[in-house]
């Protein structure tokens, strides 16, 4: 296994030389052939599955049988490999590469802006999740413009990452840890419109509510979100603020019961699976992660980490995980890890639309196996492993990121396709083993991956 991960590192140099290149549009015809394919959609799988891909869009999907292969497709050989729509995380930042603290990470920055801009920090994280098979993203914290231009030159190819809606900084009342520039400080509900028409002016697709705001600044910031066409993400913990975010009408709710919070009252869960507003726990990032991490430290130790990020920055983020126990950010694990499992039951069998998002980024919830991780808690805690990953994929599409031509494997839908090694139905951890990641019709991960000036 060691060899295979090294190899794969070695690929991953190799792609990285070309991130300066415009990657080409893929073949016009591409047919990825064999093996399972799950679709997205609430059905059985199909066998010995074909799917065809013409420009950016699916084109015919069957199987072996029943699916002429054009006679001009580049074809990717996908037997004894599992096919199904790229992975999407709805809660991701970039920003952060799975360092074990925040000031010491952000001041680490400051003292290497040279070597590493943050440019060159949201492209390395960019290319971390495609290459781990997720094919969009919810961004929920960034500087403005480093975000932006990082959306756009994904958008444009010119280097390799999943596609992209973005908050920018997020609004707050409680403006600690992170730089200003992430950030930005509500002092009334009519200075939080104002910035809302801020973010929104500058070309933002979503707006991210965080911590400490009141009842009447939730209401001001949905309203004008709305006035402009944009969801609303609020970053929500205790019952006061799930029940102020979401009579305000906020759109998602993140994070719900993912910190040691007691499980919500019953009237406010009824409510909240009746209206079929998506939920977005993030539960592995605490109360998963650290009983994982202590008991199995050498997943810190992937030598692909050294190739991604290059040094010193991997010898900085190795040495932040020394103390890992003693890590502020897992300060109050005990009560999160007593109520971990309670909080995790009220979304799982009692109908909530539930996406997928992971905050990962944080420390040691890297961005090449924070969702598949995710999604194994859930499937671990009784969800069906079809209804995970169809909210890994459909839901989150459809619900969270309002993009109804992606998440699922049909005839006419934007061409996001990956492969893995393995039956995830069977065994959701097969999602951590992706061999082919085709993005809007790109080949980017298992075939003839091209560049050119």
């Amino acid at each position: 296994m060691r060899f295979i991960l090294r190899g794969i590192a070695q690929a991953f140099v190799l792609l990285t030389m070309f991130s300066s290149l415009a990657y080409t549009q893929a073949p016009k015809t591409i047919a990825l052939v064999g093996g399972l394919l799950i679709t997205g959609l609430d059905e059985p799988p199909i066998h010995h599955a074909v799917v065809v891909i013409s420009g950016n869009r699916i084109v015919a999907v069957g199987s072996r049988s029943e699916i002429k292969i054009p006679a001009d497709a580049t074809v990717i050989d996908t037997s004894s490999l599992t096919m199904m729509p790229g992975l999407i995380d709805t809660h991701v930042h970039v920003v952060l590469v799975g360092h074990g603290d925040y000031p010491r990470y952000f001041k680490w920055l400051d003292n290497h802006e040279k070597e590493y801009p943050l440019s060159r920090i949201l492209d390395i994280s960019a290319r971390q999740l495609l290459m781990a098979g997720v094919t969009s993203i919810v961004d929920l914290g960034a500087p403005l413009q480093p975000i932006l231009d990082l959306r756009e030159r994904v958008k444009k190819g010119v280097v390799p990452g999943p596609r992209m809606q973005v908050s920018g900084p997020w609004l707050t009342r409680h403006v600690a840890i992170f730089p200003d520039n992430y950030q930005y400080n509500v002092t009334s509900p009519e200075n939080a419109a104002m910035l809302v028409d801020k973010l929104a002016d500058a070309g933002v697709d979503v707006i991210k509510a965080h911590a400490g705001l009141t009842r009447e600044d939730y209401f001001a910031i949905v309203k004008e979100a709305h006035k402009r066409g944009l969801k609303v993400h609020a970053h929500i913990y205790d019952e006061e603020a799930v029940q102020n975010a979401f009579d305000a009408g906020v759109d998602v709710l993140q994070h719900v019961g993912s910190a040691g919070t007691p499980p919500y009252n019953p009237k406010l869960l009824a409510d909240i699976v009746a209206s079929g507003r998506p939920v977005v726990p993030t539960v592995y990032h605490r109360v998963w992660l650290y009983p994982d991490t202590i008991n199995f430290p050498e997943r810190l130790d992937d030598p692909q980490f050294k190739d991604e990020l290059g040094e010193p920055l991997y010898s900085e983020m190795m040495s932040s995980f020394k103390n890992f126990t003693s890590l502020s950010y897992f300060a109050t694990i005990d009560r999160q890890m007593f109520f971990g499992d309670k909080s995790l039951a009220q979304w799982i069998g009692t109908g909530a639309v539930v996406g997928m998002g992971t905050d990962n980024g944080t420390p040691a919830n890297f961005h090449k196996d924070a969702l598949w991780r995710e999604m194994k808690v859930f499937v671990d805690h009784g969800m069906p492993a079809q209804q995970a990953i169809m909210d890994a994929t459909r839901v989150n599409a459809h619900n969270i990121m309002g993009i109804p031509d992606l998440g699922t494997i049909e005839v006419g839908k934007l061409a996001d396709v990956i492969a893995v090694d393995g039956d995830p139905l069977l065994d959701i951890s097969a999602l951590s083993h992706v061999n082919v990641v085709v993005k809007d019709g790109v080949i980017y991960k298992g075939g003839p991956v091209t560049a050119k000036k």
